[in-house]
Order: structure tokens, then C-alpha cells, then sequence
């Protein structure tokens, strides 16, 4: 007999999640399989377990791909402080000295083999910032390739890119500020293919009732590589010369290549060992979200306000983590005056704390959207407005403390570990919106997030000429009025379930 109760957690399409009443769980405990409907979306779940699935085995592998990718993008920014000859921005880099240095003296002697260089405090930010000059010139362009090819050979063939130019980081420094400067970027154009990549192999691999599940562990990994990195590098530069942060990480790179290449498929179709019950649970879950049209719908994309929304949100939260991912190491040394070693230690734990905020909130939003049958807009927009909201506030509270060396690491603990709420927030609501055009919109939003990157840096440094408390709580509040910007509206424009416009097959109606 068919069951009165229909199925708690729908899975042929958005709409159907935003719009299932909320209904009792007790009849279905009493009942068991009795109401199951054979083939319902439940039975093929419970068929399709996660443990050695093809879906968590690719997000893990993800997970460790992300990690080297931000591995690579971070080690400079604390390399960098041991580059650089503290003589020279003694006029242009000054340490205020309105905190007093409190390091306890270390036994063991810095190394010091490595070669300095006479690179003033501009120099540095345009250093740090040509990554991003590269970066963004292959958003769009990957998406749309990785929409049409697949993004497998793509995401690899870019961190392999990224990894190889690394390993030439010290001889390029040798040939000169320039030299330097256009490896980098050359870097960016290698790392800039991997997110659009990545979200349209999971366009094709996450249902969506577990979409923020897998996609905040594959991508958890750029936040566990910048906890790793920051103080390993900070080791490294300490006992060893900053030139062999370069070399373990770009090695690193490319033995995950090799694992990548071996190990994953583009589409369930094309994997060779996944489950005939895991292949028809995935396809059958995303069956009526994805379009038949072989074109691009360009001008309804470009007109969509829920693009829009996530492309302010999508800029908006990045200009606060570029700001302090480049530039923390930095405050951490010239304000608070720790020792390069502590230096990569201190500005590795909000990064933790902001990986284990990702990886938690994607269990708790698709509990939310399976269990307690929340919608999906209802869950995008709340978790963004924490990720959002929540760092500002704690941001502006660690630029006025002063010298609380405990409070001003434990504020921006907190603010950058809220931040991880936006991983099941706006960071992957291009898939709820257009599952068959994600990779091309993260493409759109990702280049404009890009441009903080480019920009924060350099008008941080130009904000802080000193190095004093109150130069860097105006660096604070500006990132954190920025945030709360575009936490507003992403808040008031988004939307939570597939668009007219990616789900109609060559002019039909939607279905």
C-alpha cells in the first residue's frame, strides 16, 4: 500500500525541498519500510551508504586537493617576513612599539642562511598581491570549459601549474622583484581554474540534500592548508631558510596530481568502481535539475538578481579573508610583536577553528534542509548572515583591545571561525540556483571576489604606514562595514531553488 506520509526528504529538485511541509517523524519510526515506496529517494540513499562512496571518496580527495592549493597560496605570506631584510623597512614597515615584545627568548638560534632581500613595505604588498592578478583571469574561462569538458583534468593540470612554478619561488626571488612578481601571478592563473572546476564535477556528483555535506569537506581543505602552512612555514624559515618552504610544499603538489588523476572521474557514468546503486541514487537526485541546452543562457544569467546577490556576498566576505590571510602575519609581528616561530603558529588558529566551522555547519544545514525540512533559501541566507555579521562584530572588538595579546588572538579566532558558516551559506548556492551552470557562475562571482585580493592588501598597507593600534583598527572596520554590506544583500536578493533560466530545455517550460 502507498504510504499517506510523503517522502521527508525529496530529492528531484529544489523547489520540491523548499516548499515539503513539515511533517511528523513518528508514523514513519512505527512503520518502517512498510511505508517506503520501493525506488523512493530514501530506499536508494540507504542503498547508496556513505562509507567508501564514490561521492565522499572524491570530496576527501578534494578536501586534500584544496589543502595543498592554499598550502602554496599562504607560505609566502609568512616566508616573506624572513625574506626580507628588516634594515630596509625600518623607515617604510615600522614596528610601533606600542606593544611591548613579550616572545620568551628562545634557545635554538634563527637560522639565518637564507638570502634577504631590500624589498620596502609597497613592494611587499605588490608581492603579495600579483597572485590575484593572475587568479583572476581564469574564472570565468575555466567554468565554462569545465562545464563542457569536465573539470577533473582541469583542477588537476592546476595544481600541478601551481606546484611547479612554487618550486621556482627562490630562483625567480633571485632574478628580482619582477621576476617574482610575474611567477606569481603565473601561480594565480594555475589556481584560478580549481573552484570553477571543482563546483561543476559537483554539479554532476552531490545530491542536493547532501550538497553542503560534500562541499564543505572538499573545501575545508583550503582552510586545514592554511593551519598547516602557516606554522610549518613558520618552522621551516625558523630552523631551516626560507627557501625550503617552497620545495616541500611544491612536491607535495605533485604527488597529489598523481593521486588525483588516478583515482577520480568527471561524472558517476564514468567511474569504474562506483556502485550501480550509488550511480542511480546520485542521477536520479538530479534528474530535473539539470538543462539540456548545449548554449549558455548568458544574458538571463547576467540579469539574475540572485547572481548578483551572491557576487556582493561572494566580495564582500573575501575582502576580510584576503585582508587577513596575507596580511595577519604581518600584524602579528609589527603590532603585537611576536617572533617569526610564533608569528606562524598564532596566525595559523583561526584558520582552525574556521575548518572545523565548515565542516560541522555542512552537517547541521543539510540536517536542517532533510530532517527538519528548513528550505533551502531559509538556510543560505541564515548561515550566510552568521558567517557574515558574526566576524565583523569580532573584528572590530579585536582592533580595539589594544595590546591584549590572549583577546586579540581569541576575537579574530572567533571572527574567522564564524566565517565558516558561509561554506553551506552563499559560497555554494550557485548550485541551488543553476546545478547545470555552476561552474561558470563561480567563475562570475569568483572574479569578482578576486579583486579584494588584488586591492585589500595594498590599501591595508597604505592604511597602516606606522604599524600602530589604531592605524589597524581602521583596516578592521572597513573589512568588517564591508561584510555586513554584503550579508544584507545577499540576504534580501538571493534565492534557494533552481532558476527558469537553467532548467529550460531550449525555450520549453521549466520542468
Amino acid at each position: 500500500m502507498k504510504s499517506p506520509v510523503p517522502d521527508l526528504a525529496p530529492s528531484d529538485g529544489e523547489e520540491g525541498e523548499d516548499r515539503t511541509p513539515l511533517l511528523q517523524r513518528a508514523p514513519r519510526a512505527e512503520t518502517g519500510e512498510q511505508l517506503r515506496e520501493p525506488g523512493s529517494s530514501d530506499e536508494r540513499r540507504s542503498q547508496a551508504p556513505v562509507c567508501c562512496s564514490a561521492r565522499y571518496n572524491l570530496a576527501f580527495l578534494a578536501f586534500f586537493g584544496f589543502f595543498v592549493l592554499y598550502s602554496l597560496r599562504v607560505n609566502l605570506s609568512v616566508a616573506l617576513v624572513d625574506m626580507v631584510d628588516s634594515n630596509t623597512t625600518t623607515a617604510d614597515n615600522r614596528t610601533a612599539n606600542e606593544c611591548a615584545e613579550h616572545s620568551t627568548p628562545i634557545k635554538v638560534l634563527h637560522n639565518q642562511t637564507g638570502k634577504k632581500y631590500r624589498w620596502d613595505a609597497e613592494t611587499q604588498g605588490w608581492i603579495l598581491g600579483s597572485f590575484f592578478y593572475g587568479y583572476i583571469i581564469t574564472q570565468i574561462p575555466a567554468g565554462y570549459v569545465a562545464s563542457r569538458s569536465g573539470g577533473k583534468l582541469l583542477l588537476g593540470f592546476g595544481v600541478l601549474g601551481t606546484s611547479v612554478f612554487t618550486l621556482f619561488t627562490p630562483l625567480a626571488a633571485d632574478f628580482g622583484v619582477g621576476a617574482l612578481i610575474a611567477l606569481r601571478a603565473l601561480e594565480g592563473l594555475g589556481e584560478g581554474v580549481t573552484f570553477p572546476a571543482m563546483h561543476a564535477m559537483w554539479s554532476s556528483w552531490a545530491p542536493p540534500l547532501e550538497r553542503s555535506k560534500l562541499l564543505s569537506i572538499s573545501y575545508a581543505g583550503a582552510q586545514l592548508g592554511t593551519v598547516v602552512s602557516l606554522p610549518l612555514s613558520g618552522i621551516v624559515c625558523f630552523y631551516m631558510n626560507w627557501t625550503y618552504v617552497f620545495y616541500l610544499f611544491g612536491i607535495v603538489g605533485i604527488i597529489w596530481f598523481i593521486l588525483w588523476i588516478w583515482l577520480v572521474s568527471d561524472t558517476p557514468e564514468t567511474h569504474k568502481t562506483i556502485s550501480p546503486y550509488e550511480k542511480e541514487y546520485i542521477l536520479s537526485s538530479l534528474r530535473n535539475q539539470l538543462s539540456s541546452q548545449k548554449s549558455v543562457p548568458w544574458v538571463p544569467m547576467l540579469k539574475s538578481l540572485a547572481l548578483w546577490a551572491i557576487v556582493v556576498a561572494h566580495f564582500s566576505y573575501n575582502w576580510t579573508f584576503y585582508t587577513l590571510l596575507t596580511l595577519l602575519p604581518t600584524y602579528m609581528k609589527e603590532v603585537l610583536r611576536f617572533n617569526i616561530q610564533e608569528n606562524g603558529f598564532l596566525s595559523a588558529v583561526p584558520y582552525l577553528g574556521c575548518w572545523l566551522c565548515m565542516i560541522l555547519s555542512g552537517q547541521a544545514a543539510d540536517n536542517l534542509r532533510a530532517k527538519w525540512n528548513f528550505s533551502t533559501l531559509c538556510v543560505r541566507r541564515v548561515f550566510s548572515l552568521i558567517g557574515m555579521i558574526g566576524p565583523a562584530v569580532f573584528l572590530v572588538a579585536a582592533g580595539f583591545i589594544g595590546c591584549d595579546y590572549s583577546l586579540a588572538v581569541a576575537f579574530l579566532t572567533i571572527s574567522t571561525t564564524l566565517g565558516g558558516f558561509c561554506s553551506s551559506g552563499f559560497s555554494i548556492n550557485h548550485l541551488d540556483i543553476a546545478p547545470s551552470y555552476a561552474g561558470i557562475l563561480l567563475g562570475i562571482t569568483n572574479t569578482f571576489a578576486t579583486i579584494p585580493g588584488m586591492i585589500g592588501p595594498i590599501i591595508a598597507r597604505s592604511l597602516t604606514p606606522e604599524n600602530t593600534v589604531g592605524e589597524w583598527q581602521t583596516v578592521f572596520c572597513l573589512a568588517a562595514a564591508v561584510n555586513v554590506f554584503g550579508a544584507i544583500t545577499f540576504t534580501l536578493f538571493s534565492k534557494g531553488e533552481a532558476q527558469n533560466w537553467a532548467v529550460r530545455d531550449h525555450g520549453g517550460p521549466r520542468n
